[in-house]
């Protein structure tokens, strides 16, 4: 494809919710991190072996078939911390938090194993705070 030359009327969609099919076998539970399988783009647990970095949170529990559709918004939500080394502090926010599994998150990817959860914003008695998606 080319430059443009000429005005163009360029479709848009609202992108803070995404629906994906929860692949068959896999539960995805309302209020948790979802990812995508790498091989063939289902919704799983984030966390889950094979899939990639958080692309939302699930708006719904959905047992997954392979067609049933979870709805993964994006935004700004709060997650459990890591514990000892692994834990986020305040002097990270701004930096990546990474996905322990579909509730919790940490201030290291563990040598390359864990995938991205999303940005840190905040970091409180309660949790982080995390910008997914």
């Amino acid at each position: 494809m080319t430059a443009a030359t000429e005005g163009r009327n360029t479709k848009r969609r609202n992108a803070e919710s995404v629906g994906h099919p929860v692949n068959a076998g896999n539960t995805v539970f309302a209020g948790t991190l979802v990812a995508l399988l790498t091989a063939g783009g289902n919704a799983v647990p984030a966390g889950t072996a094979a899939s990639g970095d958080a692309v939302g949170v699930a708006e719904s529990t959905v047992l997954g078939d392979g067609v049933q559709i979870v709805e993964a918004r994006r935004g700004c939500f709060l997650f459990a911390n890591s514990l000892a080394g692994d834990q986020i502090a305040r002097a990270d926010i701004h930096g990546t938090a990474y996905v322990v599994d579909d509730q919790t998150v940490a201030k290291t990817d563990n040598t390359g194993v864990r995938k991205v959860a999303g940005k840190i914003i905040d970091v409180d008695a309660t949790g982080v705070w995390v910008l997914v998606g």
